[in-house]
């Protein structure tokens, strides 16, 4: 089965045949992956009137467990956005009723970030509707194939995940 990385590498073969675009046949692909995985993402997020960031820093309070709640910090760690952009957006989230900002025990002058009912009910959905959207994309290839595949990418993203920015 030939795809549209298919058609561009052997036209660069032609016009350029003294470069090696080989990594193209791997790192296209996944760019083109990555454009097709946004478009479902949307459409699981939209379902649950989230848009992608809401829906990042949502499940990041979800997957801190009870009672779902971080520092601002912990969650510039987790979403990799800048402290004013975390501000923006716990503003914005306050605003829709999905967390709250509650004074931190440990210490007087900071603040947790706690997900509310309706945040974790929205969080919940649309995780099950992304898994949904991911499992159809999936869906081609055998469960050995997925598992090959995650360790091979592991590969290649770990240098990243691990590296201080």
């Amino acid at each position: 089965m030939e795809d549209e990385v298919d058609r561009l590498v052997a036209a660069w073969r032609r016009e350029r045949p003294d470069l090696d675009v080989e990594p193209l046949e791997v790192l296209s692909r996944v760019s083109r992956l990555a454009r097709h995985l946004d478009r479902a993402r949307r459409l699981a997020f939209s379902e649950h009137q989230l848009e992608p960031w809401e829906f990042d820093v949502l499940t990041s309070l979800r997957r801190a467990g009870a009672p779902y709640q971080l520092s601002p910090g912990q969650l510039l760690t987790q979403t990799l956005v800048t402290s004013g952009t975390m501000t923006n957006r716990i503003d914005r989230l306050t605003k829709k009723g999905l967390v709250e900002r509650l004074p931190d025990p440990s210490d007087r002058r900071g603040v947790l970030v706690r997900l509310t009912p309706e945040g974790r009910d929205r969080a919940d959905q649309s995780l099950a509707g992304l898994l949904a959207q991911e499992r159809a994309i999936l869906a081609r290839l055998a469960p050995a194939e997925r598992t090959e595949l995650a360790s091979l990418l592991r590969q290649l993203t770990a240098p990243f995940d691990n590296t201080p920015i």
